[in-house]
């Protein structure tokens, strides 16, 4: 049997600024297991087609340069290095422009599933964190554990102009809503893996929690289920 066929998977999909990022790397530490963030993949693509002026609406071209991505996720104190062809872009992919191309390339069915496959190899013993958009419904449908996180428009526009503020980055809070709400838009409605919960995902609602406060429920949820 493959590692990724034993491996047990925790899914933990939602919107942006949910907090799936943070609570996903801290449940990875915790439990030793190794991370997916799904959303820095779509990223990388974003990045790449802009370095290389790459027009994303040809929807093929785009999803042949994403499956020839040279991709690594390094981990390193209190986070995770991301690199492209080499390259530290652990900053460069956090850049509003090229989530807002990774949020329009993500949409597109061929690269998603140029991108389906590379995922699923990250699911190696003992264990995978994956933090996405489509990790429980699509990516691992039969995922240990599937958690949907997330918090009103208003509070992740918040949260994200805060952390841009403490990277010592100008952004307009009211842009920053308009865009969020966008991005949900485009998310929930695409016509390959829109953004849902799972059937049979917890949903927590993280807009008047702290993060310890969802890292105990989720905790609580992996101890009551035995899966480690």
């Amino acid at each position: 049997m493959s590692d990724s066929a034993m491996a047990p998977v925790i899914a933990i999909d939602g919107p942006g600024g949910a907090g799936k990022g943070t609570i996903s790397r801290r449940i990875a530490e915790t439990l030793g297991w190794h991370l997916l963030d799904s959303g820095a993949i779509y990223r990388l693509a974003a990045l790449d087609c802009d370095r290389r002026q790459l027009p994303i609406d040809d929807e093929a071209l785009v999803a042949h340069a994403a499956s020839e991505l040279e991709i690594d996720f390094i981990p390193v104190d209190g986070g995770t290095k991301i690199l492209l062809g080499g390259d530290d872009v652990s900053q460069a992919i956090r850049n509003e422009a090229i989530g807002a191309i990774a949020s329009r390339i993500a949409a597109y069915p061929v690269v998603r599933s140029a991108l389906l496959e590379r995922q699923r190899d990250f699911a190696k013993a003992p264990g995978l964190v994956a933090d996405g958009r489509d990790m429980g419904t699509v990516v691992f449908p039969d995922a240990s554990l599937k958690i949907f996180l997330t918090a009103s428009a208003d509070e992740r526009a918040r949260r994200r102009h805060r952390q841009l503020q403490e990277a010592g980055i100008h952004a307009s809070l009211p842009d920053l809503l308009e865009e969020i709400k966008a991005r949900d838009d485009r998310d929930m409605n695409r016509s390959s893996s829109p953004l849902v919960a799972a059937e049979d995902a917890v949903t927590l609602d993280t807009t008047e929690l702290s993060i310890e406060d969802v890292i105990t429920r989720i905790t609580a949820l992996i101890s009551k289920r035995h899966i480690v």
